[in-house]
């Protein structure tokens, strides 16, 4: 039977599924509505995609690491913290993380399309929306990134229970227990700090000339409200405008943020970095990392624990 556009958007606005999956289920059902809709209840998508609309900003993050060469993070999103800390919804997380280790794909797309590895007869999206069935709230595989080290080694680390994923990627031609170390330790400091760059030859010209000229005007308007005889001459205010830039732009890159575990409160991660290789005889640099936290960038429901138990009882 001919299954036509018209048919698809009435199952659709029944069930809340999405368009592929309506046409999929007319195609099983021969076009008969009513079983194609028991179809897509029985397989859970009409209940999932109905929870599609709900904010999913809690969740977690999960690190999988196949050898010193190769890791991936992901972020997968929950509605609620309470689920996040459910185990069936961490082992799923890490499952997903494990599988990310070993795709070839590059984007979500690709990835939610593949077979899954627990049972290849579903692709991971299969397995997310049961998921959601089973669990009761709108889940979501957000993102993930693979980490492939050609020429050194990747350290991982995990903070906050699942909250900030982290890889870091390291060149070196020693990879001893010391430098292993060095790198995690290094992976913490990138999960507390939050640093945007590795150095500061990753920032753009464009964006160092729009911060120089934000931070003047900021400069020239706090010197504009002092008393005119304690006001700075434009030559001072210029020097003030480049200190400040400075110190912005050691705050968001790593080689130049002050190490975390320093002895003496001074030591630059780039100092560290430096010592570490001389104490093994190797030739070590951090070429990229990636960090993951849990709702980055997601608008967040406000409704408290008890709101939503006395919400859900009616």
């Amino acid at each position: 039977m001919e299954i036509t556009a018209g048919m698809v958007k009435e199952l659709r606005e029944i069930s809340g599924a999405g368009m592929m999956d309506c046409k999929k289920a007319l195609g099983e059902c021969n076009g008969n509505i009513e079983e194609a809709m028991e179809y897509l209840r029985k397989h859970g998508q009409a209940k999932a995609e109905k929870k599609a609309s709900r904010i999913a900003a809690e969740g977690l993050c999960r690190v999988a690491r196949l050898s010193d060469t190769v890791a991936a993070v992901v972020e997968v999103n929950s509605e609620t913290d309470f689920v996040a800390k459910n185990e069936e919804f961490q082992t799923f997380v890490m499952n997903v993380a494990e599988q990310a280790a070993e795709t070839n794909a590059t984007d979500t797309e690709a990835f939610l399309a593949e077979a899954w590895k627990l049972d290849n007869s579903k692709t991971i999206k299969d397995a997310l929306i049961e998921k959601v069935a089973k669990i009761g709230e709108n889940l979501n595989i957000r993102r993930f990134e693979k980490v492939v080290a050609a020429d050194g080694m990747v350290a991982t680390y995990v903070h906050g229970g699942g909250k900030i994923g982290v890889i870091i990627e390291a060149k070196t031609d020693v990879m001893n227990d010391n430098i292993k170390e060095a790198l995690t330790n290094l992976a913490m400091q990138i999960a507390a700090m939050t640093p945007l760059h590795v150095s500061t030859d990753e920032i753009s010209e464009e964006f160092k000339e729009k911060e120089k000229e934000i931070l003047l005007s900021q400069a020239m308007l706090e010197n504009a409200q002092l008393e005119e005889s304690k006001q700075k001459s434009q030559e001072i205010i210029e020097k003030m405008m480049i200190g400040r830039l400075a110190k912005q732009l050691k705050e968001i890159c790593l080689l130049e943020q002050v190490y975390v575990k320093a002895e003496d409160g001074k030591q630059t991660v780039s100092q560290y970095i430096a010592a570490v290789a001389k104490e093994n005889s190797a030739n070590l640099s951090i070429k990229r990392f990636v960090r993951f936290e849990t709702g980055e960038g997601l608008e967040k429901r406000e409704e408290d624990f008890a709101a939503e138990v006395a919400k859900q009882m009616g």
